[in-house]
């Protein structure tokens, strides 16, 4: 086990790429086991109205009685809601196809972007502990995504190693940008973590040379590779590391899971 964070509040990263299929979902299942892991209670807030995570982390849809859609906009409050995985330590805030209508319902509410920083922050409620909250955030730049962003102390952006991966990013950066001018002016860029990685494909060592020479130390010396272990684990409802613990892609998100608790520690020792 790693040594301890120092103790805090917990750390809210949002996982976030407008663009569909980059492995957002895939990230967020893997690198909270793999904090949990490493001794680090974590919370997975599953943003995204098709509930990929809550599913692969074995949240069965008669289950979610509760979900981020009534953390959001019926009053529920977040121990009311979150849901205990069989990982030790981890936690599941679920979502089911409720969450569609969101934002439709959140345009008319005053305080649209800054009701999940409020559920995740309420001091009323009694939590188990938690060193991360990890949000999995849908696939577009919605007012979903923007409260992620307002709740968030960071960013996770996860990046596919295809053609083109660069620029969606930039409109990604500009609504980061929005935010932190107007409703978060803390939050930050946690680091950019490179996706389906093939190293026996040109195109992703392009990829990545280009990623590392625009945005430099942005970008997680970690990579996590295309990997059949990856892609089978959620079919069985759990995380790569439990179901295939020796895999490539389970020591990714782990040496992924380090780099994040050592950046983490370094800004908590610069603190103090």
């Amino acid at each position: 086990m790693s040594e301890p964070l120092p103790k805090s509040a917990p750390r809210i990263i949002a996982i976030a790429n407008q663009k569909g299929g980059v492995g957002k979902t895939t990230t967020a299942i893997n690198l909270a086991a793999a904090l949990c892991e490493k001794g680090y209670g974590t919370l997975v807030v599953d943003l995204d109205p098709q509930g990929n995570a809550s599913t692969g982390l074995g949240i069965e849809a008669a289950q979610r009685n509760l979900t981020t859609f009534d953390l959001l906009l019926e009053g529920a409050t977040l121990d009311q809601v979150i849901r205990p995985t069989k990982i030790e330590g981890l936690f599941v805030c679920p979502a089911n196809a409720d969450l569609s209508s969101a934002d439709m319902e959140l345009i008319a509410n005053e305080k649209r972007s800054f009701l999940l920083r409020d559920a995740l922050r309420d001091k009323d409620v009694t939590l188990p502990p938690l060193d991360f909250i990890l949000i999995d955030c849908p696939p577009s730049l919605s007012l979903l995504t923007i409260n992620a962003l307002v709740a968030a102390d960071a960013v996770l952006v996860p990046l596919q190693s295809e053609f083109f991966a660069l620029e969606g990013l930039s409109q990604l950066m500009l609504t980061v940008r929005e935010v932190r001018q107007s409703a978060n002016t803390d939050l930050r860029i946690e680091g950019i973590v490179l996706t389906m990685y093939d190293k026996r494909n040109n195109l992703s060592q392009l990829v990545e040379n280009d990623a590392r020479q625009t945005l430099g130390e942005l970008v997680f010396a970690t990579i996590i590779p295309r990997n059949v272990r990856v892609s089978e684990a959620p079919s069985f409802s759990m995380p790569v590391l439990s179901y295939d613990s020796t895999s490539k892609g389970s020591e990714a998100y782990r040496a992924l899971a380090q780099e994040i608790t050592a950046r983490r520690r370094v800004k908590e020792q610069e603190r103090a």
